[in-house]
């Protein structure tokens, strides 16, 4: 990860969107993701969006990643946590809320020592838990 220093404050290089950003503890474990996707699953870069903003229930907020596939459809949606933030049942609401309007087929949480996957039957409004990544 490209690192520099801004006056006191730490900075990454954020492959995807192109700049430097605060290094924050929540900012850390989505730069490991995006690289593990990219260099460890494969994911194409031009295929993750990172901190987009998105109406929920008419209320503007802003999902930590976004995997599409080829066609530009979402196919998982990522929260991102810091390290030393537990992945309660309230983390995994807060992405099914965002996912409520992207849907898409995958959601998933992470903060960098743990993650979990789930899979959305939109028909059925079945959650699966799923081992492992789904992509």
């Amino acid at each position: 990860m490209r690192q520099r220093k801004n006056g006191d404050k730490m900075e990454c290089f954020d492959e995807i969107r192109q700049r430097w950003v605060p290094m924050t503890p929540e900012e850390m474990v989505r730069q490991f993701l995006i690289r593990f996707m990219v260099e460890g699953r494969g994911i194409p870069a031009s295929h993750i969006s990172v901190e987009r903003k998105i109406t929920v229930n008419g209320l503007t907020r802003r999902y930590d990643l976004v995997v599409f596939n080829d066609l530009g459809t979402p196919q998982l949606v990522i929260e991102c946590k810091a390290q030393h933030v537990p992945l309660t049942q309230q983390v995994v609401e807060q992405v099914g809320r965002y996912n409520k309007t992207l849907r898409a087929p995958f959601i998933g949480v992470s903060n960098g020592k743990e993650s979990k996957f789930f899979s959305i039957d939109f028909e059925t409004e079945k959650i699966s838990y799923l081992e492992g990544w789904p992509l």
